[in-house]
């Protein structure tokens, strides 16, 4: 049975979705087909798409055409895709059952700030799932405003569908770390704080501290190593993000924030000005 080998070069679509879910690796990718009953066809032996690729993302845009052509290029990578163009359908579905990850413009028909209320809301009912803001607002303000909320990125709509493939690609690889804990060190305690990597949880002085994944895997890195200095880069490459400066300090200043809200005498992340940041209690 043929496979992609080291050079990827018979990697065939569907194959290599499949290696981007996390689903095969690449010096075992099938070479894979689809048939017209959306079924996948291996060497003859019939496999269904939704088994395999079974992750679903939610887009809440209220131009119809967006809507559509993010749609389209979602299930052209494999994903299970759910439309909808305002705040309360989309809130009323999420209620009945949570997407795999959610995309969300600012703007929806006449709520101006519909997509930060919807933000708002999806944290109340999940401290973990992936939230990307997709929008054409591109002031700094609003994509402080979006982080601030617990969005887990913020795009503009200039950003090529590649690209967008890639971002959501990468949030999910962190969920998969959530499931494969990293082995090295899965429970981390300095002082008051506990970091339980295998339930990919918080907690400061017996409470639980609830933070997005970007902020659980920038928290885990200053924990690891108290008293050393970890750099915006390093940071985020431990939330396996790209960031630019002022998102990663927005993130840095939400998870002092939801500290600071447990114990009003928090100060164990100090910022070393000029390098980045450091935790402090050991």
């Amino acid at each position: 049975m043929p496979i992609c080998g080291p050079n990827r070069a018979n990697c065939g679509p569907y194959g290599a979705a499949l290696v981007e879910r996390g689903a095969m690796r690449h010096d075992r990718c099938l070479l894979l087909r689809r048939t017209p009953d959306r079924a996948l066809c291996v060497q003859g032996t019939h496999l269904h798409w939704p088994e395999i690729m079974s992750r679903k993302i939610a887009i809440v845009e209220d131009e119809a055409a967006i809507r559509e052509n993010y749609g389209a290029a979602f299930r052209r990578e494999g994903y299970g895709v759910d439309l909808y163009a305002a705040r309360q359908p989309a809130v009323d579905a999420f209620k009945a059952r949570l997407p795999d990850l959610v995309v969300i413009d600012i703007n929806l028909q006449d709520d101006v700030e519909g997509g930060f209320e919807l933000c708002r809301q999806l944290r109340a009912m999940s401290a973990d799932l992936p939230i990307i803001f997709l929008t054409a607002r591109d002031s700094e303000f609003d994509a402080v405003s979006g982080l601030r909320l617990g969005a887990d990125d913020y795009l503009t709509k200039d950003i090529s569908l590649p690209h967008l493939m890639a971002r959501v690609a990468a949030l999910f690889r962190r969920l998969d770390a959530m499931r494969e804990p990293r082995s090295e060190e899965n429970c981390i305690r300095r002082g008051n704080l506990e970091i339980d990597v295998d339930r990919m949880t918080v907690r400061w002085k017996d409470e639980t501290v609830a933070l997005t994944l970007t902020e659980f895997w920038m928290m885990h890195a200053l924990a690891r190593y108290p008293g050393h200095v970890k750099n915006r880069q390093q940071l985020m490459d431990a939330a396996q993000a790209v960031l630019d400066d002022n998102t990663i300090t927005s993130h840095i200043k939400r998870i002092r924030r939801k500290f600071v809200a447990i114990d009003a005498d928090f100060a164990a992340i100090e910022t070393a000005y000029g390098m980045g940041y450091r935790w402090l209690s050991g």
